[in-house]
């Protein structure tokens, strides 16, 4: 791993930073911009349908950034040497936030599915019961969470 990172170290932390701002800043935006701009939708049946379309595009761009994200992290954590040092503690943070951040991710996308189930059923109720609390405290936890985690990483390349 460190011959793997010491040859391709910028292109490594690249993918890794960009990955974050993926999954971070698409959450930002889907419920800052996005989620707004649906609500003045009017027909009820269309704001759901155009919610789950919405997050199921969301979910085709960060999947694969999370992926990565994991990828990185773990080669950077193995070539950098953390363990044992005063920095171990803040590597072990971001692992247990990430960590955090995909459980409720893989939260966020059951709930999302069993919207659509609903929503393809023709049961609206179900299907907007199920996406309420997605912007309402699952992706604002996760926005709150990921901001800390870039800090941290931020504070991990100061040192």
């Amino acid at each position: 791993m460190t011959e793997l990172f010491n040859n391709f170290s910028s292109l490594i932390v690249f993918l890794h930073v960009i990955s974050a701002v993926l999954w971070v800043g698409g959450m930002i935006a889907i419920r800052f911009a996005v989620h707004y701009s649906i609500q003045n939708i009017a027909e009820p049946k269309i704001k759901i349908e155009r919610t789950l379309e919405n997050l199921k595009r969301f979910f085709n761009m960060v999947i694969p950034a999370i992926l990565i994200l994991l990828i990185t992290a773990v080669i950077m954590i193995i070539a950098l040497g953390f363990k044992g040092t005063p920095l171990y503690s803040f590597v072990i943070a971001k692992e247990a936030i990430w960590t955090v951040m995909t459980v409720v991710f893989i939260i966020i996308y059951i709930k999302r599915n069993k919207a659509e189930k609903a929503f393809i059923e023709g049961d609206f109720l179900a299907a907007k019961n199920n996406l309420a609390p997605i912007a309402k405290y699952y992706i604002p936890l996760n926005i709150i969470l990921g901001i800390i985690a870039i800090y941290l990483g931020i504070t991990l390349r100061g040192f």
